[in-house]
C-alpha cells in the first residue's frame, strides 16, 4: 500500500505529467493518506489518447471513491478532451 504521495509521483514517471488525487467533491486529498493501492502501470498510456480516456481505463479501476485532475505544467487544471501527448509534451525541458 501507498501513500497519495507517493502514488502521485509514480503516476509521473510512468505517465509523464502530474496529476492531484481528489475527493469526489473536489476536495485535495493529503499527501499522507496511506493505504491506497500502488499505481500498477509500467508503461504509458498511448500519446493519442485523451485525459479523459486515461481517467476512466487506468485511474477510475484503480482507485475506486476517488477523482484525478490532470495538471499541466503551468499549474493548471488539463482538460479532459486534451490529448496526452499535448500534456507531456509540456513537461519537456525547452
Amino acid at each position: 500500500m501507498a501513500t497519495v504521495r507517493a502514488v502521485e509521483r509514480r503516476i509521473f514517471n510512468v505517465e509523464g505529467f502530474r496529476v492531484a488525487i481528489l475527493h469526489p467533491d473536489g476536495r485535495d486529498v493529503r499527501g499522507d493518506r496511506e493505504r491506497l493501492p500502488q499505481y500498477p502501470f509500467t508503461r504509458a498510456m498511448a500519446n493519442r489518447n485523451n485525459v479523459k480516456t486515461w481517467k476512466e481505463r487506468r485511474f477510475e479501476p484503480v482507485y475506486p471513491g476517488f477523482d484525478v485532475e490532470v495538471i499541466g505544467r503551468d499549474g493548471r487544471r488539463v482538460h479532459g478532451g486534451t490529448l496526452l501527448e499535448t500534456v507531456r509534451d509540456e513537461y519537456l525541458p525547452r
